[in-house]
């Protein structure tokens, strides 16, 4: 089989001179130094990237190059790359539900100081692994907006009622208390973050102390074709505003969760047309795999570019479904996506804006995987206004 190298100038370079028989993920550095430099310079505080969005050290090399310093992490393991790649990285512990022994090893073996509960068990448990005294304490409040894709809070938030008796709680243990919540996953409108600040306003209200650090989770969308979203400054300015008005410590500071907003444009997928059957086509990556995200609610379609012996493939266009390479007949991909007509086996698609939850998420059903990762100097990876 042809050998890829680790590097290529473009994808067209890259095309040119090798015909890969497997799912090629291309990743875009300069795109992902680009995208954390003008979310930190543009956020009213404190950013940290969510490592479960893409946790590739080849993604996440270039956002610690773009002034990412802070990292949301769900477990030992996204720590521990992390801390691979920067020691002067600070990575935040964000889960009420660790694995025993998870706290303790973070903390001993890492330096984490920053944890999250949200029931009053997870101070008693904290306090068996953990120097409280020095270690920040997130409560994690449940709030949901209808414009949020995928509320998160169904599993993970104590009630906005509860909320301030484990602020006491924390406070009462000797760690620092802080404020967390998560409006949702792919938030279209900004007034999801309006309305989750007047709750957070209410609970801060409601303690005899006053809170350094709230954090608002993540959320922020991108844009695909045929999901066109606000523009991130729309929801920077809400945030901005409606901050002012809550009574944190005089040195108080907002943190927020970004992982879509930051991942998603630093990758493309390359996939190969195996057979057409009239307006069929049958890929070798499907929805055990790249596309696995396609599954939920929000976007159903990536921006697409066809490629033919390491050129672009233009012409009339034709509408066409797209399936997966596995035995499962719900592996197709949703919808229909418009593609040249003349397009066949040997062709090449390319799908831009796949960094998020992509490379994280996918599975080896069927013994269909690829572990085929190459970085692409030059950005020409398809963005939504290559709609098909």
């Amino acid at each position: 089989m042809d050998e890829l190298a680790k590097q290529y100038s473009s994808v067209a370079d890259l095309l040119s001179a090798h015909r890969p028989a497997n799912p090629v993920y291309c990743v875009f550095p300069d795109e992902y130094v680009r995208a954390a430099r003008d979310f930190v310079a543009d956020f009213p505080g404190r950013v940290l990237f969510a490592v479960k969005a893409n946790n590739d050290p080849r993604a996440l090399r270039p956002l610690i190059d773009g002034g990412v310093c802070h990292f949301d992490c769900a477990s030992l393991p996204e720590i521990a790359t992390v801390k691979a790649l920067s020691d002067q990285a600070t990575c935040y512990f964000m889960t009420p539900v660790r694995l025993r022994g998870a706290a303790k090893a973070a903390q001993s073996q890492f330096g984490v100081r920053h944890f999250l509960i949200d029931h009053l068990q997870g101070i008693d448990l904290l306090d068996r692994e953990i120097d409280l005294s020095s270690s920040v304490v997130f409560v994690r409040m449940a709030v949901s907006h209808e414009s949020a894709m995928v509320n998160l809070s169904k599993r993970f938030g104590a009630p906005p009622e509860d909320v301030p008796a484990l602020l006491q709680s924390v406070y009462d243990s000797g760690a620092e208390p802080a404020l967390a919540f998560n409006v949702g996953s792919s938030v279209t409108s900004p007034d999801a973050y309006r309305h989750s600040l007047v709750m957070a306003k209410q609970a801060l209200e409601s303690v005899p102390f006053r809170v350094r650090l709230l954090d608002i989770g993540g959320g922020f969308p991108k844009s695909y074709p045929g999901f066109e979203m606000p523009p991130l400054q729309a929801y920077f300015d809400v945030i901005r505003k409606d901050v002012r008005s809550l009574p944190l410590a005089s040195e108080g500071e907002i943190l927020v969760e970004p992982g879509r907003a930051l991942a998603a444009p630093g990758m493309s997928a390359i996939v190969e047309i195996r057979l057409r059957k009239e307006n069929r086509l049958y890929l070798n990556d499907g929805m055990y795999g790249i596309f696995w995200e396609l599954r939920f609610k929000g976007h159903d379609r990536f921006p697409v570019r066809s490629w033919r012996e390491g050129q672009p493939l233009e012409g009339r266009k034709e509408m066409f479904r797209l399936f997966g390479p596995t035995c499962d007949s719900m592996d197709e991909l949703p919808g229909s996506v418009a593609l040249p007509a003349d397009i066949g086996p040997g062709d090449y698609l390319e799908f831009g804006n796949i960094g998020a939850y992509s490379l994280a998420g996918r599975t080896a059903f069927n013994g269909f995987h690829s572990e085929q990762v190459v970085t692409c100097l030059l950005y020409t990876s398809p963005s939504p206004r290559d709609r098909g």
